[in-house]
């Protein structure tokens, strides 16, 4: 007996150390949170990346009760900051506002020190916007079937801007090209402003805005709407066709923005930040406040946004690969 009581504390205390570890991961979500939440936005303030992520966690703050603070970690094309996060401790105390760019297109650019579908657990869609392709008033096609005859009838003298090799309007001026079947030379830009302001000016004659930005121009007659991106008519320029619509499949094109947490993060964290996300999904005031920067309030299951960049990662990674686009 005297030695086999020690055997029976030490067997008892292996076990009470099991259960006491694989409760605490379960303890730590039902007392999450407990401390502030760092949201790393991979990207300079004051764009349209900095703007949303500042409104997330602002809301976010209240409706969980903890600081929700937003960490600006620009650099390498939003590869950075997302790269932190991908790696980051998977206890839901760092989270990350994912973009098209860096989530689905940079990807295929070139190597990357994150997998988009690996290295992320997704909590909800946050927003999307829409392009609108726009040209200058001189220029003579009034529709794109006009635009895309013109461009079938001299291949390679129209252009386009774009914000730079491998943005965002570069990636869906190539997709509108393969759709069309049409040689239009790509002009790129250091940015979307100079791009805009090249067509504006007349040193490029087309360009995929965003709708925001691009509206008050055409309002004014100093640029005309030609199509949008979206998969039905936007409220803000009812008159203006889009692309689907005007035959040219499969050229719909969100700028996108998800929530993303590291992966293995608990799935009870997950759950409840999906909640708060769905519920401000749905906030009047959010959804009118982002109506006003020309986005559009999204939710989302974690399932659901999982299975949609996967299939935007294979929508970009195509037209990389077709278009053969290299990053600079």
């Amino acid at each position: 007996m005297t030695n086999f009581l020690p055997r029976v504390f030490s067997a008892l205390s292996c076990l009470s150390l099991l259960a006491l570890t694989a409760y605490a991961p379960h303890a730590a979500a039902q007392d999450f949170p407990n401390k502030p939440i760092r949201l790393v936005v991979p990207y300079p303030p004051g764009g349209g990346n900095d703007t949303l992520g500042r409104l997330v966690a602002q809301r976010l703050s209240v409706a969980l009760g903890q600081q929700v603070y937003v960490d600006n970690k620009a650099g390498a094309g939003g590869n950075l900051g997302t790269e932190l996060v991908a790696h980051a401790k998977p206890d839901g105390y760092t989270l990350t506002l994912g973009f098209v760019a860096n989530m689905a297109m940079t990807p295929h650019l070139g190597k990357v020190n994150y997998d988009p579908i690996k290295d992320f657990a997704p909590i909800s869609m946050v927003a999307q916007g829409y392009q609108i392709l726009v040209v200058n008033p001189a220029f003579p096609a009034r529709t794109v079937p006009e635009l895309v005859a013109m461009a079938k009838a001299k291949p390679g003298t129209l252009n386009y801007a774009s914000g730079g090799n491998g943005s965002p309007l570069h990636l869906v001026a190539e997709l509108f090209k393969l759709s069309a079947g049409v040689d239009i030379q790509h002009i790129p830009y250091k940015g979307s402003n100079p791009a805009a302001a090249a067509v504006l000016g007349g040193e490029t004659q087309m360009v995929f805005g965003g709708v925001v930005s691009s509206l008050p121009f055409v309002k004014s007659g100093k640029l005309r709407a030609l199509a949008v991106t979206s998969p039905k008519r936007i409220e803000a320029a009812p008159d203006v066709p889009t692309m689907v619509e005007l035959g040219y499949k499969g050229v719909e094109a969100s700028s996108w923005y998800g929530l993303f947490a590291p992966a293995g993060t608990p799935p009870a964290i997950i759950a409840r930040l999906n909640k708060e996300m769905v519920a401000l999904g749905k906030n009047p005031e959010h959804r009118a406040q982002l109506d006003k920067q020309g986005q559009e309030a999204v939710y989302s299951t974690p399932e659901e946004l999982a299975a949609y960049v996967k299939s935007e990662s294979d929508k970009w990674s195509r037209v990389i690969k077709t278009a053969k686009i290299e990053a600079e």
